[in-house]
């Protein structure tokens, strides 16, 4: 397959393929004029990369699950520790993202939102930005 066709197959844009060769993620074959000649070992390997980036795991982590994936002798706890550590992540952003909600619902709240300069959002800012 060329890079067009495991683009399309996979659902990766081409750009992202390219990416992940630099990377040393995947490693098609290059036929006598350089062209990627991809199999469907390398369509499985991007299939498996991309749902996996889809659920927001990092590139070290993909290479490491990827990995994984290949070693046969493998233990679960490592994969599960890895889908852990990453759940653990998500977790504290979470928590991070319902703190600034909280702080934006309170601002915008407070804010008359009317033809008057005084907005209580903007002085927030600007109170925040000067620590």
């Amino acid at each position: 397959m060329n890079i067009g066709e495991v683009s399309k197959r996979s659902g990766l844009p081409a750009k992202t393929i390219r990416y992940y060769e630099d990377i040393g993620l995947i490693r098609p074959h290059r036929s006598e004029n350089g062209y990627r000649a991809f199999g469907e070992n390398d369509l499985h390997k991007l299939a498996f990369l991309g749902r996996a980036r889809a659920l927001g795991f990092s590139i070290e982590d993909c290479r490491n699950l990827l990995t994984l994936y290949e070693d046969h002798t493998r233990a679960s706890a490592d994969v599960k520790d890895i889908a852990r550590h990453h759940l653990d992540r998500i977790d504290q952003k979470l928590t991070e993202l319902q703190e600034m909600r909280a702080t934006l619902a309170g601002l915008v709240s407070a804010c008359a939102g009317d033809n008057r300069p005084d907005c209580p959002i903007l002085a927030d800012l600007a109170a925040e930005s000067c620590h």
